[in-house]
């Protein structure tokens, strides 16, 4: 048995989704929800913003630079 990976539009979607529906030999259809990197970026950075935001009201404990380094 084989395996594919499609990147459909999220705008023709819900037709290829009735066509592979229709398809008798297609023995299962997995949907994976992905994240477009863009959003991702924008999530990533109000997370961070929120962050710096949090060590400056001295909520939460930053770490310095060489702590950082040494992590990656």
């Amino acid at each position: 048995m084989k395996q594919v990976t499609l990147h459909i539009p999220d705008k023709n979607y819900p037709l290829f989704m009735e066509m592979a529906k229709s398809i008798k030999f297609i023995k299962k259809i997995d949907v994976e929800e992905t994240v477009t990197s863009k959003q991702q970026i924008l999530q990533d950075i109000k997370q961070a913003a929120e962050e710096v935001n949090l060590i400056k009201a001295v909520r939460l404990k930053g770490i310095n630079a060489k702590d950082l380094l040494n992590e990656l």
